[in-house]
């Protein structure tokens, strides 16, 4: 028993000694202190992006707050019409000059800059698209501000990466803490920020990772709250669930909502096409766009902006089954041509707009068919708001907690995950995709195949190839039968070359001149470079 415990410290230096030797060595708590700064920093972006939309908001209805559509009922109705005209014009010129895609960033870039390590986002770019989509909510546009201020994290997180020398999974990490950063200071959700980031950008859940952007997320809710307050998006009454019997309706609700999702989605993928086909240029498309937002919001107001307030009179019972139901078609329109004139702005907060029109309608609706049954209207407005903005964007989980932070609504859980479940199922069904991936498959990226698809498209031959020694040089053989490779070629294509002709060696020749050599690549070397790219996923996964 002596012998024992005089052996118990060296035997748990043996035990820990090892564990806390991968900890320092992996650098964690450099990026714990990384991505609290990063959390900070992200915060201070937010507020100001939130702060810059009011300033702009100021100068045509003379209030900064978010009650856009009642204030806007108060001003002639010229106003409206000529502000996201007069705006857009404005937006046309900054597109043009300083941002060279000629488009605002949004989640689909920073769920593709993860696709590439974690890069692909410049400062100078995030920043005039964050301008660019201030004022465009500030002038109307009905769009969301969640996929800029996504956009304005993730900028901010590879700036920051970019200074120091670290492994691809903690730049992928560090990119994940700006955006869980920006989606807890903007929505006050803190959980639902954390899991954003999980499922929708990284794609999995890692222990290592999930500290620092827990870190990251709680350093900018903080500083959020301690500038715009710690009460939740909406203020809503206490709802409850009148009885089980309704569970079939909640279903039903599900089904309507994917439907909604559905329709949404191709209003804006229909209205981007057409604009794409119309001959117009550049600087001209926002203003055109912003005359026609400007026609639906002098009709309905209430589509103006991000659309909060609409929201919150749907989860209030304060709107009848008419505007209801004209709310739903009058917010798609104006989105579709929000986006597709390249105004800036995210599709969440239209989503949960719609969601709560639609949900608010169903629950007018289950009220006059069955009135002893039926809860209130505003319980269906929080249950469609989660399941058409799961189903657009993809993320059930997030969506289902954001909802939840939004509203404060945790008792009506299982309503929720039942009508969320079925949204999202149907709309996978029916469309195949979020929105998101859609925008990334018109980049010839297909993120639902999986991560390891895009090993294969974004590793190029001159990874794994072998170069000509110096000096040393090699032409084709023009008796040679065997194709040839590029050191742009993908690895994807590489190896259904090689595994097409049999092929276990090619030249590599130069993509000016295709009769030089430059270099050799094996089908091992090839395979080699693809397993190695797989074992690093599955660590970056698991660990």
């Amino acid at each position: 028993m002596v012998e024992t415990l005089r052996r118990l410290p060296a035997t748990l230096r043996a035990l820990i000694a090892p564990n806390v030797r991968v900890f320092l060595t992996s650098h964690q708590p450099e990026l714990w202190l990384f991505s609290a700064i990063i959390g900070l920093l992200v915060s201070v972006a937010a507020i100001a992006f939130r702060e810059a939309i009011g300033l702009t908001q100021l100068l045509w209805l003379g209030t900064t707050e978010e009650n856009v559509a009642s204030t806007a009922r108060q001003i002639h109705w010229l106003w409206i019409l000529l502000t996201p005209t007069l705006g857009g014009v404005l937006i046309g010129w900054l597109l043009h000059n300083f941002l060279p895609a000629r488009r605002t960033g949004g989640v689909a870039d920073v769920i593709e800059a993860n696709a590439h390590g974690g890069r692909n986002i410049e400062l100078k770019t995030g920043i005039g698209s964050a301008i660019v989509s201030a004022l465009s909510l500030g002038f109307g546009a009905s769009s969301g501000r969640e996929g800029p201020m996504v956009h304005i994290g993730a900028t901010v997180a590879t700036s920051v990466a970019r200074r120091f020398e670290l492994q691809q999974w903690a730049i992928k990490t560090l990119l994940a803490c700006g955006v869980a950063s920006a989606v807890s200071a903007s929505f006050n959700a803190p959980i639902a920020g954390v899991l954003f980031a999980h499922e929708v950008i990284l794609g999995h859940y890692a222990k290592r990772s999930f500290i620092p952007i827990v870190i990251s997320s709680v350093a900018g809710t903080i500083l959020s709250r301690l500038w715009f307050g710690d009460a939740a998006a909406f203020s809503i009454p206490e709802y409850q669930i009148t009885s089980y019997l309704e569970f079939p309706a909640f279903a039903l609700l599900g089904l309507v909502c994917a439907l909604v999702a559905v329709c949404f989605q191709f209003a804006l993928t229909g209205t981007d096409y057409v604009a794409r086909s119309v001959t117009i240029p550049l600087w001209l498309r926002p203003a055109v766009g912003g005359l026609m937002i400007g026609i639906i919001g002098i009709a309905f107001p209430e589509v103006l902006g991000v659309g909060y307030e609409a929201t919150d009179q749907a989860l209030k019972n304060q709107m009848p089954l008419t505007l209801l139901f004209a709310l739903l078609f009058a917010k798609t329109a104006a989105t579709a041509i929000t986006l597709a004139s390249r105004f800036g702005g995210g599709v969440f907060s239209p989503s949960l707009y719609l969601g709560a029109m639609a949900g608010g309608a169903f629950g007018l609706i289950a009220a006059n068919l069955f009135p002893e049954l039926a809860s209130s209207q505003g319980l269906y407005s929080i249950l469609g708001m989660g399941a058409v903005a799961a189903a657009v964007i993809g993320a059930p989980i997030s969506t289902t907690v954001i909802v939840f932070e939004l509203t404060g609504g945790y008792t009506l859980s299982i309503a929720l995950l039942l009508t969320v479940s079925i949204s999202v199922g149907i709309n996978q069904a029916v469309h195949g995709r979020s929105f998101f991936q859609w925008q990334l498959e018109l980049r010839g990226l297909r993120i639902q195949d999986g991560l390891h698809r895009m090993v294969t498209v974004n590793t190029y031959v001159a990874s794994f190839m072998t170069p000509l020694e110096d000096g040393e040089e090699a032409v084709v053989d023009t008796e040679d039968e065997r194709p040839s490779l590029r050191a742009d070629t993908s690895l994807e294509a590489a190896l259904r070359i090689f595994d097409e002709g049999g092929h276990t060696r090619l030249p590599v020749v130069d993509a000016r001149d295709d009769s030089r050599i430059i270099g050799w690549a094996t089908q091992v070397a090839a395979l080699r470079k693809f397993n190695s790219a797989l074992v690093d996923m599955s660590v970056e996964e698991h660990r």
